[in-house]
């Protein structure tokens, strides 16, 4: 009954840590790789404008929805304005407005987006069917002749807009009458846009121009890119209205639809105009999924190590890895079978040698544990009472690291000053516990216990000093919750430790030598 409820306990905990382990990782991103980096994309858009000395009201277009990337960041700078942000979907805007401006003006609009191609844009109702222009009676002919010749070789709205498109810039090649009356006058991508949707319009099919900024870095005055979204009664898909390409590529932001309007509307100023500047930054994986669990998860950002001052962060690092070297002290004692002075001074030493690096800490600890072991023999003829021989052999310790740091640094050993990171008052107890045992199981009892702690103390330094386990339990430090569970589990265990197997080998072979099978 009591194993089924250690049993039942341990399932707990694992089931609640696993749990909260995937949230935290596929919700808040958080990274389970240390110095884990992603690209993230900063693109400031700079609006300015001649102020007549009265009131401006400076309204910017600025993104609604980012396919292909994830909003991290937004700042709106400027100077003495007031600010608001509106929303008028599909578009949305920054709006500054002032008292009084006079001169030249300028603020700013920040964005930083990280690339996630899981971010889609939402689908959106039917916008309504558009109405044809109707021109010369010229031009009409030749996109009715053009549009039934798209129409036959198209399957739906997409394959329509996208053959529509490569005939269009098929050009001369496509010895085609209509498309070489058509593209009279048109060059840039911007007219090459314009005159997509005006066909499709005249096909009924529903469509608009989306503008956005091509990501690349260092450069600091990026022009917009107009791309055709056309309606298929479900959702908006892009198109490349100069190649005819599906989708948005991995390196464009869109950045607002409707370019028919101004990018920036001025109140009270001469008409302004927008810059833009890109630039891109590797972050590191956790300070994004900081930046995003402050907007939108508060509470587990709040309730998170990271949420904690810089200082206290660093405190917690090495705190947060002593039940981890206690566990390993848990297998090795307990499983293996390997005996120690004391149950969590190997833990102690263990961070010590990641201060002093792993054979330096082992020289140090010998040296130590030798001088001290060779005084308290020193002080066995003085016959001193239990406390006052223990405070006498700390002194003592204290003075021989004194003298040993010194020497280190004078021999250039600059390793050897890290000797004060060693717990002095655990040694003392270390030395005495040693001296105790060599004097009533005799030296050999004595030398493999002191193997046998420092022998634990490299197991479990190479587990503190992981640099991937330390990650782990700093930003998901719900895993202790699985360590409590091994603990639980081995805490009933009641089987034979590993040395005992080597121990007791004789009972395990026949009477003849030959093992029992």
């Amino acid at each position: 009954m009591k194993e089924r409820r250690v049993y039942l306990a341990a399932l707990v905990l694992v089931v609640l840590a696993g749990s909260l382990f995937i949230y935290k990782h596929r919700t808040l991103g958080l990274p389970v790789v240390p110095d884990a980096e992603s690209t993230v994309w900063t693109i400031e858009a700079r609006a300015s404008f001649e102020a007549r000395g009265g009131p401006v009201r400076a309204r910017l277009r600025i993104p609604a929805e980012t396919p292909g990337f994830e909003i991290l960041d937004e700042d709106f700078i400027s100077s003495g304005y007031g600010f608001s942000t509106i929303e008028e979907p599909p578009a949305r805007f920054s709006e500054w407005t002032i008292r009084r401006a006079r001169g030249r003006q300028a603020v700013y609009y920040r964005i930083s987006v990280l690339p996630d191609g899981s971010k889609r844009r939402h689908g959106d109702p039917h916008p309504g069917y558009p109405r044809r222009n109707s021109q010369s009676e010229s031009v009409d002919s030749a996109i009715a002749s053009l549009l039934d010749q798209v129409r036959k070789e198209s399957a739906d709205i997409e394959t329509f807009a996208v053959n529509l498109v490569q005939r269009l810039n098929a050009g001369a090649s496509a010895k085609d009458g209509a498309v070489e009356l058509l593209n009279d006058g048109t060059v840039t991508p911007m007219g090459r846009a314009r005159q997509v949707t005006d066909l499709l319009a005249g096909a009924r099919i529903p469509s608009r121009i989306v503008v956005g900024v091509v990501l690349r870095d260092g450069v600091r005055d990026a022009g917009l890119v107009p791309y055709v979204e056309v309606h298929n009664d479900r959702e908006w898909i892009p198109i490349d209205p100069t190649t005819g390409s599906r989708g948005y590529p991995s390196d464009f932001l869109p950045w607002t639809p409707a370019p028919e309007a101004a990018l920036i509307r001025v109140d009270g100023a001469a008409a302004g105009e927008v810059t833009f500047a890109i630039t891109r930054t590797d972050r590191a994986a956790v300070d994004i999924a900081r930046s995003r669990a402050e907007g939108s998860q508060p509470f587990w950002y709040e309730a998170s190590l990271l949420a904690l001052p810089v200082q206290v962060q660093n405190v917690y690092r090495i705190l947060i890895m002593v039940p981890v070297g206690a566990f390993v002290v848990v297998v090795l004692r307990t499983l293996v079978g390997v005996t120690t002075f004391g149950t969590f001074m190997p833990v102690l030493i263990a961070l010590a040698f990641r201060e002093t690096d792993l054979a330096v800490g082992i020289l140090l600890f010998v040296m130590i544990l030798s001088v001290g072991l060779g005084l308290r023999f020193a002080l066995n003829r003085l016959h001193l009472l239990l406390v006052p021989r223990l405070t006498a052999v700390l002194i003592l310790v204290v003075l021989s690291m004194l003298v040993m740091s010194v020497l280190s640094f004078r021999i250039g050993l600059d390793r050897g000053i890290s000797i004060a990171l060693f717990p002095i008052v655990i040694l003392a107890m270390v030395i005495e516990r040693m001296s105790i045992i060599w004097d009533e199981l005799g030296a050999r009892e004595a030398i493999l216990q002191a193997v046998g702690t420092l022998f634990v103390a490299v197991g479990a330094y190479a587990v503190v000093s992981s640099e991937l386990l330390g990650h782990l339990f700093f930003v998901f430090p719900e895993l202790l919750l699985v360590l409590l569970a091994l603990t639980l589990l081995a805490g009933r265990f009641t089987g034979y430790r590993l040395v005992e197997y080597w121990r007791f080998r004789s009972l395990l072979e026949e009477p003849d030598g030959s093992p029992e099978k």
